[in-house]
């Protein structure tokens, strides 16, 4: 069982705000705060790598806190900046030649397709993409079908930005397996609010953040590599403690995932994201997962039943992201009235997932994405707020 009314307690600015935009950056626990706050405090009086040198032991507890959400061990784990370099880092550390095909998803997000896209230009390797069922989800028979000895990695988005959707991460990572092809999982929206096992997922690389549903702070993100792939791996860029310099002109890169972090970092900002891990798991990503998926589909309920207003939701269980449109409402319009009456959520433009919103031909789509902290009012708030809303 969730203890919400302690949870809520923790997160003191619900008692002033409906806040459904946890897809963009949700609220951060107290705990969370508190645990960076101090070490910026330890920093300003003692200096920073005395801080460091202090606080050794809990900035080297991160790693197995984040290795126990995913199911990995601590030397598979990198701790980054941010998704998108956790995702980059792993992806560039991938050899492409001239032919080589690259396999994604009809809503692959718009900063990983860019990346297929210059690899592309420079190497001559192809980018390719998995038609989507009848759902809307990956057709994993169709995955099947393409796969041959040009097939060099398979990359998708586990939970897009926008749509609702949920990747079927595992049956894909069955495929990959089954072929030896390496597999590279953005789970961005997806740690924080379900279950992650890479070894049930069957992925080589994953990436994330910390500022979504996990309620980590901005500028944290973590790379998983499966550790038989990583030893293959030669990251695009290196200094000197991902490999130190051993000799006049040599170098050896470590045998764990730090191979790909570098010297510097936000340690403050790294003992929030362990904190925030801890305090997930200690509620439980299960129990998680369940709420998430009852105010999700509590909102869906309730949006049905307004006139003018379209749900843009793909696959067969969808997730805590809700997407709709309203007949002559611009997307930033509602988010903007709906922010005046005290309600936080978001938009997502069809530049993000290109190709997903050229096929629907979706405009940009508002975006609300309830967490396990909102209560049943808090969502049925925001239905009420929009039923208000008159169709032009």
């Amino acid at each position: 069982m969730i203890d919400l009314d302690q949870i809520r307690f923790d997160t003191p600015a619900v008692s002033r705000r409906t806040y459904l935009h946890n897809a963009g950056a949700a609220l951060m626990p107290t705990v969370v705060a508190a645990a960076m706050k101090e070490h910026i405090d330890l920093e300003c009086e003692i200096g920073g790598y005395a801080a460091s040198d202090r606080e050794s032991d809990r900035l080297g507890a991160v790693y197995g806190s984040v290795a126990r959400l995913l199911n990995a061990s601590p030397d598979e784990i990198a701790l980054v900046e941010n998704a998108t370099v956790a995702w980059q880092m792993a992806f560039y550390s991938l050899p492409f030649r001239k032919g080589d095909r690259i396999l994604t998803a009809e809503a692959e997000y718009a900063a990983n397709y860019v990346a297929f896209l210059q690899v592309a230009k420079r190497t001559g390797a192809v980018v390719e993409i998995v038609p989507s069922d009848a759902t809307g989800e990956l057709d994993v028979q169709a995955l099947e079908r393409m796969i041959d000895e040009r097939v060099k990695l398979i990359a998708i988005t586990w939970v897009p930005t926008n749509g609702g959707l949920v990747n079927p991460a595992a049956a894909i990572g069955k495929i990959a397996r089954a072929h030896g092809i390496p597999y590279l999982l953005d789970a961005c929206q997806a740690v924080g609010q379900m279950e992650v096992d890479v070894e049930a997922i069957g992925c080589d690389m994953l990436s994330a953040t910390g500022r979504k549903f996990l309620r980590g702070p901005r500028g944290t993100g973590f790379l998983y590599v499966r550790r038989a792939l990583m030893q293959q791996l030669e990251p695009p860029m290196i200094d000197h403690f991902a490999a130190p310099w051993v000799s006049r002109n040599e170098y050896r890169l470590r045998d764990d995932a730090r191979r790909f972090e570098n010297w510097e970092n936000n340690y403050a900002a790294r003992l929030g994201l362990g904190t925030a891990v801890d305090y997930a798991l200690k509620i439980g990503i299960g129990p998680i997962a369940q709420r998430c998926r009852l105010l999700a589909g509590r909102l869906r309920g309730g949006l049905a039943g307004i006139r003018g207003v379209t749900i843009r939701d793909l696959g067969r269980t969808p997730g805590a992201i809700v997407s709709f449109t309203m007949d002559g409402h611009e997307a930033e319009d509602i988010v903007r009235n709906a922010a005046a009456a005290g309600i936080t959520i978001g938009a997502s433009d069809p530049a993000s997932t290109r190709i997903d919103a050229e096929m629907r031909a979706l405009p940009d789509v508002v975006r609300a994405s309830p967490h396990y902290y909102n209560t049943e009012a808090e969502v049925d708030r925001l239905i009420a707020h929009l039923a208000t809303l008159t169709p032009r």
